[in-house]
Order: C-alpha cells, then sequence, then structure tokens
C-alpha cells in the first residue's frame, strides 16, 4: 500500500488554503511548518523559495523536520503559494464536531 502524498492534490490556491488551514486548527506549530513544506515541495520548492526571496536551501533547511523558520518567512512563503493566514472566532467544541458532519 501507498503512503499517502498530499502533494498530488495540493494543485489550487484553494486546495492549498483548505490544507493549510485544517492543519492550523490542530495548533501544532511543527505539523504546520511540515504541511508548509509539503505544499512547497508540491509547488517546486526553488520556484517558492525564488517568489519568496529566500535562498533554496535555506527554505528547505526552515521547513524541515528540525526547521524554524520565522514568521516572515511563512509569511512569505504562503504569499508565494498564493494563499494568504486569517483569523476567526474560536468556534466551541460542539460546533467544530458539527462542522465535520
Amino acid at each position: 500500500m501507498r503512503k499517502f502524498d498530499p502533494s498530488r492534490h495540493l494543485t489550487t490556491p484553494e486546495a492549498v488554503a483548505t490544507y493549510l488551514d485544517e492543519v492550523l486548527q490542530l495548533n501544532d506549530k511543527d505539523t504546520f511548518i511540515a504541511a508548509l513544506g509539503d505544499v512547497a515541495k508540491a509547488q517546486g520548492m526553488a520556484k517558492i523559495a525564488a517568489e519568496a526571496g529566500v535562498g533554496r536551501e535555506s527554505l528547505y533547511k526552515s521547513l524541515s523536520e528540525k526547521g524554524n523558520p520565522s514568521f516572515e518567512t511563512v509569511m512569505k512563503v504562503l504569499k508565494a503559494l498564493g494563499v494568504q493566514m486569517g483569523v476567526r472566532p474560536k468556534q466551541s467544541k460542539r460546533k467544530r464536531q458539527l462542522a465535520y458532519i
């Protein structure tokens, strides 16, 4: 059985935004950075690095398992991916559960 590869499904800004938004809801920085790395790889790391104005190797390191990108780098990568981060009121646990039904 093949391991699930999210990059095969991250072909539009809408898909990227949905994926990253869902991961962000987990409230886990490392998981979010890993997901951002998945998306950057799917779109082409060199292309995203160039559009974000950072070095390719630097971006690989920042988005690696041991990476710790600055907020500025994260925002540049999001912009290069054609998405933006947003904030909304916190939902109650009950509303979140209903949203997935």
